[in-house]
């Protein structure tokens, strides 16, 4: 096919010029073949076909064959060899190791210190740390408690690779088996357990349980993996009730308030009344002591007496009769004078007893 003429000039080309023109020429594929046939045949002395070219692919290959048997397990890892697909023991540590080549030996390394998380409930949605955006599963995270409740739980799992064999050969899918025995087990938990207390007072023996049973059916499984944690993330009522559940709480709070209020007021009174009733009691035993201690003293006293009247009547009935007179005429204003005694000279109407309070003012007036 010939070139269209550029302009004035010669005949161009791709290359800059036309198929009769001075510029450069395109490559020839065929021409490079060649090239490259001649220069390997250069290198086998006698030819591909002889001896020494045999042993020189034989040593090719020997060499691939070598390289291809050596693996390196790296920190963390273990190998796990395989001889025509089937599983051979032991497993190897980190290090270099050597296994047949391919394809008929196999090495896989998985990592067995390395902690893997599972979330059930929320996915992340984009960012990373502080900033990262979250999405919530609500066919996960929504379960029941155990007093017909619905709650909104979200949770993250860490696990690790217990037994590499029984993590590679027993369970098709290991993190799919991981997520989905994990979420029946926080609902098995979760449904024997109370609204307020997943909320509140038992968070961690939920996640203790959690891990314990979840642990259990990985087990049953023969999964091979280890569960490190099961954590709780986000424990609140549905979306959907979360101000009615928010108006209830506050209503129990102000409960809560009032009887602390109640228990104050009855800590205080109690106290008191307490101390005024034996405060009363105290006093009344004091006063039956004193009547009776008062009684005894009287009785005894008239005892005293009448031992001593039984001794001697007369003179026991004189003293009576005097005690007992001079008890009555005390405060009297009366004086009697006995005109036995030499009383026939006082004036009978001689004033003694203003007498007797000018003297006692008097003397009351001169003591001050």
């Amino acid at each position: 096919m010939p070139w269209k003429q550029q302009g004035g000039g010669g005949g161009g080309g791709p290359w800059g010029s036309g198929p009769t023109g001075g510029g450069a020429q395109p490559p020839d594929l065929d021409e490079l073949l060649r090239k490259g046939q001649e220069k390997f045949k250069g290198m086998m002395p006698g030819g591909i076909g002889s001896k020494a070219g045999i042993s020189l692919i034989g040593l090719f290959v020997l060499l691939a064959l070598v390289y291809s048997s050596f693996y390196r397990v790296q920190p963390g890892e273990v190998g796990v060899q395989m001889l025509f697909g089937e599983y051979i023991d032991p497993t190897t540590s980190p290090g270099g190791h050597f296994w047949w080549p391919l394809p008929i030996g196999s090495v896989i390394t998985p990592s067995v210190e390395r902690t893997n998380e599972i979330t059930i409930g929320y996915r992340f949605a984009g960012g990373a740390g502080r900033t990262s955006v979250t999405r919530d599963v609500p066919e996960e995270s929504l379960m029941l408690t155990g007093d017909q409740n619905i709650i909104d739980i979200d949770f993250v799992v860490q696990w690790r690779i217990k037994s590499a064999k029984d993590f590679l050969f027993n369970i098709r899918d290991p993190q799919g088996t991981v997520k989905l025995a994990a979420e029946s087990a926080i609902r098995e938990v979760i449904g024997q357990v109370l609204l307020e207390d997943a909320l509140a007072t038992k968070r961690g023996e939920v996640e203790t349980k959690t891990k314990d049973l979840l642990q259990q059916i990985l087990d049953s499984y023969g999964a091979g993996v280890f569960v490190v944690d099961a954590k709780l993330q986000k424990v609140e009522p549905p979306k959907a009730v979360i101000d009615a559940f928010d108006d209830v709480q506050r209503a129990k709070q102000d409960k809560e308030r009032e009887q602390n209020e109640a228990d104050a007021y009855a800590n205080d009174i109690l106290p008191k009344a307490q101390g005024e009733a034996a405060r009363l009691v105290q006093q009344a035993t004091a006063y039956r002591e004193q009547v009776i201690k008062e009684a005894e003293g009287e009785a005894s006293r008239f005892l005293s007496v009448y031992e001593a009247y039984k001794g001697n009547k007369a003179v026991t009935t004189k003293r009576l009769f005097l005690e007992r007179m001079q008890e009555v005429l005390k405060d009297a204003n009366k004086i009697i004078i006995d005109n036995s005694k030499g009383g026939q000279g006082v004036v009978p109407y001689l004033p003694l007893p203003e007498i007797q309070k000018r003297s006692k003012a008097g003397q009351a007036g001169g003591g001050r």
